[in-house]
């Protein structure tokens, strides 16, 4: 499959990272049972507490099926005490609830005559795992017709959790993932690269093995290892040596320690430590701290109930001494197989 010429690369577009100043954060509101089968309700605290801190320091925009699920949540975001001044409601009819993967990806040039426009990527559900997902494929499109803004179409699967950036032309993800026959089986690692580079704007690709057990996605690299300025990380890493993350996650970071970035500095790598293990009806949920989303001036951690959370925490304030970093309760959100990052998607400011 040829890239069409000239790619947003070529035209002096960027994908910010998560770090740099935002517009707004986008969500689409948690609806499907099956994705929280038997605790769907229980989920809606934490969330709407998440909510309620992104409120605080930036707009939160949110996609709702209709009227009646707006009043819904517009309800249960007053009983918080949301600022609901900062919270906007957009009616784009949704599968599911994990913005990052479904929701538009943003390019920025303050030089072009449309500053900001919408990269809509494919999206087919982590490998068509949980159809239906019609809807969630179309969400970048309604959002940027919303804005008119203009939207490009890849035509091929991506989904924002796979990827992390660090602003300054790196991208990092995982073999698991983007490199699964589930996804693009006619690209190779080379394909990706180059629509990553055309698309993302990036002029460097990292590479790490995989993900932890539990992820059914494949090994998204937000579950891993994120970017927490231009040349540092937060890698997770698991301390109990018969846990089975421990020796993919040990790989992880002596693939990471190896790593250089454009500019030849070698990446600084911080490590943070993985929750306690979490089963539940015998599926082992893949918690990590490093599903942690950054917004304005704020930095949204999740907490599993276990020792661990505050050494999190303060390893995480450590790395963001700027903002303020909140843990919220993600035992239950997490049944959903997935946390805050996984459910939110920045737009960044122009």
């Amino acid at each position: 499959m040829k890239i069409s010429r000239p790619t947003p690369k070529d035209l002096g577009y960027r994908f910010p990272a998560e770090f740099e100043p935002h517009a707004a954060t986008w969500l689409s509101w948690p609806h499907k049972e099956a994705t929280w089968p038997g605790k769907i309700e229980s989920i809606y605290s934490s969330y709407c507490l998440f909510i309620k801190a992104l409120s605080e320091q930036e707009e939160v925009h949110i996609n709702v099926l209709h009227e009646s699920m707006k009043a819904i949540a517009a309800e249960k975001l007053k009983a918080v005490s949301a600022n609901m001044e900062r919270v906007r409601f957009f009616m784009h009819p949704t599968n599911d609830a994990w913005c990052r993967d479904h929701g538009p990806a943003f390019l920025v040039n303050p030089a072009a005559a449309q500053p900001k426009i919408v990269i809509d990527w494919n999206y087919n559900a982590w490998g068509n795992k949980y159809p239906p997902f019609d809807l969630d494929d179309r969400i970048p499109t309604l959002v940027a017709n919303a804005y008119r803004i203009p939207v490009l179409y890849p035509e091929i699967i991506m989904e924002g959790g796979s990827v992390d950036f660090n602003g300054k032309g790196t991208l990092i993800t995982s073999e698991s993932c983007l490199l699964n026959k589930n996804r693009n089986p006619h690209l190779d690692r080379s394909g990706i690269e180059a629509y990553l580079e055309a698309y993302y704007c990036v002029d460097q690709v990292l590479w790490i093995k995989e993900g932890i057990v539990g992820d059914d996605t494949d090994g998204h690299i937000d579950d891993t290892v994120r970017f927490i300025n231009e040349d540092s990380v937060l890698a997770v890493v698991e301390e109990n040596q018969s846990d089975d993350n421990y020796e993919i996650l040990q790989r992880n970071l002596a693939d990471l320690k190896t790593m250089r970035l454009l500019n030849g500095k070698q990446l600084n790598v911080i490590e943070l430590p993985m929750p306690d293990k979490i089963v539940y009806e015998d599926l082992r949920l893949p918690a990590s701290y490093a599903n942690f989303y950054i917004a304005n001036g704020l930095v949204v951690v999740p907490t599993f109930r276990c020792d661990q959370d505050d050494r999190a925490l303060r390893i995480i304030q450590d790395a963001f001494p700027e903002r303020k970093v909140t843990g919220i309760d993600s035992t239950d959100i997490i049944w959903g197989l997935g946390s805050f990052h996984c459910l939110s998607q920045q737009e960044p400011a122009v």
